[in-house]
């Protein structure tokens, strides 16, 4: 086995690699592949693959890609570290040595039983970051070699992949209709280690619809053979920059596959809270950038006090708030344990007998749910849509019946309006708090919001999700963005806002809240939707009454991979 190369891309080594790629990805947190370098070489990786020697055996892999992925998952391969090891090959094995335990004792929690002698608890305790490593390296302090399992640090490769991701930001024409992102930058502005891209499978996300799928596609990774791969600008008019007409009006979903955390100011509506934005050019947070302040709704007296037509919404989300009461590492159920399943596996590969306990059991129980809508209503919603009526019409149809199901279905459920007039005068509107009973009042508020202004959604978003997380008062969190998909501001435009929108989806999924993001009535085409709503489970629909036919799989889908999120932190 230790010298079988003949069938990398399959047979038994294309399996090996297959569930070392699966490793790798549960240990830094994001998808990474394994491909195997030159024969003799030691271990490294550039961020995005884990390269191991071929001819090595199945314990040096594991313990190779243990140490690879941990440095990914602890930060310590990032530009500003990674750049003092350039030309100076005793530090970097210096700063490796330290560096990799501690690394490796962060990640503690998901690493195999069989791998836990592979860290020296007292070399990594002697550095708390990444920077305290590599003080410690260039210092004259004693520091052991490092086992060979480490391998090596090559910077020039991790900054050669980090200065190609950047380029293609800094270089994309900014066209009505974007270029498509690909992966690596998608992986390079997320530079924490949270990949923005669908290209690849991600173990932390589901197909839309679909029980189990997430289990299925796991089990087939482990049983079958597979191949494995190795702002600012000036301020515009309400109306969009980049909406294009497309005539795919039907219902498009994408599966779902994510530290900043927003202040509880002690008065929102007068003082607000401020909040940071990703300023995707200089790949780095503006530290309390935004002010969002809650405004309550002007109720008119004309106000409507009915819901428009009929949707028949409640049904697909009846089994959602119920829950499943995931029972782990079972020996029989009706979902793949992907925790006990890896363990098995590298078990296995180790020569160990597995335990064969892989499966989750579901029990149902009560309703556990809270779910907070956020309603664009910024100017480009009064546009003309679909069916002879304004988005804002269709997307305030659409919310209506959302909240009336959720809430006759027992789920805690808060409804907000956002709309921006610049970054210091981003506005909320509390149509509906958790603790408000639906009535008539809160149809008249959502019937009284009309158009008006930007769009400032990132800031919109981190608000909603840190609503959700301190007043829903449940464990399982819904965030759903209702919008045309255009995040357009002074000095928020093209790639800089979809950019920081994508970046404050991701926030909230790491900290487990599900994100899911409608799109009703509008003309906005598919990949531009993509580019702002990113790896968030996202639907683009026509009409109003096509959303029964896709919010229970979107809804599942955002839950499972909320569910995840959570396990794994």
């Amino acid at each position: 086995m230790a010298g079988g190369t003949a069938d990398v891309d399959g047979g038994v080594d294309g399996n090996r690699f297959c569930g070392l790629a699966m490793l790798a990805s549960a240990l830094a947190h994001r998808a990474m592949a394994v491909a195997p370098g030159e024969p003799g070489e030691p271990p490294w990786t550039d961020g995005d693959t884990v390269f191991v020697d071929p001819v090595a055996d199945a314990r040096a892999h594991l313990e190779s890609v243990a140490v690879q992925a941990s440095l990914v998952a602890a930060g310590s391969l990032t530009p500003d570290v990674v750049t003092a090891l350039v030309r100076h090959p005793r530090t970097a094995r210096r700063y490796l040595a330290v560096e990799g335990h501690r690394a490796l004792v962060a990640n503690d929690a998901l690493l195999p039983a069989v791998l836990g002698t592979v860290a020296d608890r007292a070399e990594g305790g002697r550095s708390d970051s990444a920077a305290a490593s590599l003080a410690i390296a260039s210092s004259r302090d004693a520091v052991g070699e490092a086992p060979v399992c480490f391998g090596v640090i090559r910077p020039k490769k991790v900054l050669a992949a980090s200065r190609r991701a950047a380029a293609q930001v800094d270089h994309e024409t900014p066209g009505h209709v974007p270029r498509r992102t690909d992966e690596k930058q998608a992986l390079e502005e997320l530079d924490d280690g949270e990949s923005d891209d669908t290209d690849h499978p991600d173990m932390f996300t589901s197909p839309v619809g679909g029980g189990g799928a997430l289990g299925k596609w796991f089990k087939k990774m482990l049983s079958s053979v597979r191949k494995t791969g190795s702002g600012g600008g000036p301020p515009g008019a309400d109306s969009p920059t980049h909406r294009v007409n497309s005539a795919n009006r039907g219902a498009n979903a994408v599966s779902s596959s994510a530290p900043v955390s927003a202040e509880e100011g002690a008065d929102i509506a007068s003082d607000g809270v401020t909040y940071p934005e990703w300023d995707v050019r200089r790949r780095s947070y503006r530290p309390d950038w935004c002010t969002v302040r809650e405004v309550d709704p002007q109720v008119k007296a004309s106000a409507p006090q009915g819901i428009d037509g009929a949707i028949g919404v409640r049904r697909p989300l009846a089994r959602l708030g119920t829950g499943l009461h995931r029972r782990h590492r079972q020996a029989q159920g009706d979902d793949i344990d992907i925790d006990a399943a890896v363990e098995a596996r590298v078990e296995a590969r180790a020569g160990s007998v597995p335990d064969e306990a892989v499966y989750l059991d579901s029990l149902r129980r009560r309703r556990d749910l809270s779910v907070l809508l956020l309603l664009d209503v910024s100017g480009s919603t009064a546009e003309p849509g679909t069916v002879g009526r304004t988005v804002h019409q269709q997307q305030r149809e659409a919310v209506a019946h959302l909240v009336v199901a959720l809430h006759d279905l027992g789920d805690r459920v808060a409804l907000y309006g956002y709309f921006s007039a610049g970054r210091k005068d981003v506005t909320m509107v509390p149509v509906k708090r958790f603790d408000d009973h639906v009535d008539i009042g809160v149809i008249k508020k959502l019937n009284s919001l009309e158009p008006g202004a930007y769009s400032r959604l990132g800031a919109a978003i981190r608000h909603g999700s840190s609503v959700v997380e301190s007043r829903g008062g449940t464990s399982r969190r819904l965030l759903v963005v209702v919008s045309d998909g255009l995040a357009y501001d002074h000095g928020y435009e093209r790639e800089y806002g979809a950019a920081d929108a994508r970046r404050a989806l991701t926030e909230a999924r790491r900290r487990g809240t599900g994100c899911v993001c409608l799109t009703v009535g509008a003309n906005t085409d598919v990949t531009s939707l993509r580019r702002v709503f990113g790896t968030a489970a996202h639907a683009t629909i026509g009409r109003p009454d096509q959303l029964a036919g896709v919010i229970g799989p979107l809804f599942r889908s955002a839950l499972r991979a909320a569910e995840v999120r959570r396990r794994v932190a």
